[in-house]
């Protein structure tokens, strides 16, 4: 395809609408760069979801990769390979955890984790078959598969896929009260993210993930956190429970654990949690496959180094310094965030999320709309401080 306009037509004659993409047409990328079909450059600041925190085309990653392609890139299950005991145990010390459970993406990494809370709760708690409740977040977003979406409260998500799966309870995001009223002897999960990414990266009051630890482990209950887009860096921490001193019981990992390579997720626990599982009640074809299992190696000895917590700490605390500066001009209303992730909302007269979106793409910029009025902002942990500051220069441009 020679031009934009030539590739987008193309995909939109074969391809289901099921994604409403910026114009743009990437052909390569490096570092935190991208170029398109044409020629032209884009500052990547939305780095994939999170799935590129370590940047484009990163050469460690490419290198692991391309040695184990050489060897062997899947066994399937029904055998062992020489790169997965290594994997599961890397990855469990990472967590500080004893079990790892592998799959390929995030909703998978999820359906697992709700699957592990209902098996705990029938065979350690002793909840009655089938009675098991697990209590969630308005406005999350965990994936988009049946049961995922039978437990959002987005109706452009949740619309006309019923009949929904049953056993889940809608709290209020950040309410502690809510969330020990909903809690019975049949609960025996609440599945949370630290940092409601979708959502406009919501970051809940002080204190609230210290409170679910507390309330989950006095009532006997599994707390879930879904780290797939605030872990591994992300937020200056290598998870971001770990901004209150926080530990779950579960974490559910993807999209930056593959390095924006293959995908790759998996659910952490304890053994008296993934222990439930035995040979054929739970699998994946590739879960925990050769190639991936190489690169998400790479990945946790990149974070073993604690080099890019201490770059998503530093330029996120800068990224926050400016991004607040545009808040009470008129421009922006309220800017959140942690780390090198934020979430800006835009005044009414200035645009709506998705056309400010296109107006720093054609300044070369690449971010993405959320929730009408909303732009988020996730570089790859890479990026260069003078690169970020010429991508936060291009939306004051934008605003003024």
């Amino acid at each position: 395809m020679s031009t934009t306009a030539d590739a987008i037509r193309s995909a939109e004659a074969h391809s289901a609408h099921n994604y409403h993409p910026l114009p743009v047409v990437v052909a390569s990328a490096e570092g935190a760069w991208m170029t398109d079909v044409e020629g032209r450059r884009f500052l990547d600041m939305l780095a994939g979801y999170s799935a590129l925190n370590f940047g484009h085309g990163n050469r460690r990653l490419l290198d692991a990769a391309r040695a184990q392609l050489e060897r062997v890139t899947l066994t399937s299950r029904a055998f062992h390979h020489d790169r997965f005991a290594d994997f599961c145990t890397e990855l469990a010390a990472l967590c500080g955890k004893e079990m790892v459970l592998p799959m390929n993406t995030g909703a998978e990494a999820v359906e697992t984790a709700v699957k592990t809370a209902r098996k705990w709760g029938y065979e350690v708690k002793g909840v009655p078959d089938g009675h098991a409740k697990i209590v969630v977040a308005a406005n999350n977003f965990h994936g988009r598969t049946t049961t995922i979406v039978s437990f959002s409260t987005d109706h452009e998500a949740r619309d006309h896929y019923g009949p929904y799966t049953p056993g889940f309870e809608i709290v209020p995001y950040g309410d502690l009260t809510a969330l020990d009223a909903a809690v019975t002897a049949h609960t025996v999960a609440v599945l949370l993210e630290p940092i409601q990414g979708e959502a406009g990266v919501l970051v809940p009051p002080s204190g609230y993930l210290a409170g679910v630890r507390e309330l989950t482990r006095r009532k006997n209950v599994l707390f879930m956190a879904d780290e797939i887009q605030s872990g591994l860096g992300r937020t200056g921490k290598t998870f971001a429970c770990e901004h209150e001193d926080v530990v779950p019981d579960v974490y559910v990992l993807g999209k930056a654990l593959g390095g924006g390579v293959i995908p790759v997720s998996a659910v952490v626990a304890d053994r008296d949690v993934l222990g439930v599982f035995r040979p054929g009640e739970h699998g994946s074809t590739f879960g925990g496959n050769p190639l991936a299992c190489a690169v998400a190696l790479e990945v946790i000895a990149m974070l073993r180094t604690g080099e890019y917590q201490q770059r998503a700490t530093e330029l996120g605390d800068h990224l926050h310094r400016e991004l607040n500066l545009l808040v009470g001009g008129g421009a922006v209303t309220e800017v959140r965030g942690r780390g090198l992730w934020a979430g800006v909302d835009i005044a009414p007269g200035h645009g709506t999320g998705r056309e400010v979106s296109e107006r720093l793409m054609e300044r070369g910029v690449l971010v993405k709309d959320t929730h009408g009025s909303t732009i988020r902002i996730a570089p790859p942990l890479v990026i260069a401080k003078e690169d970020l500051d010429w991508g936060l220069d291009q939306l004051r441009a934008v605003l003024a």
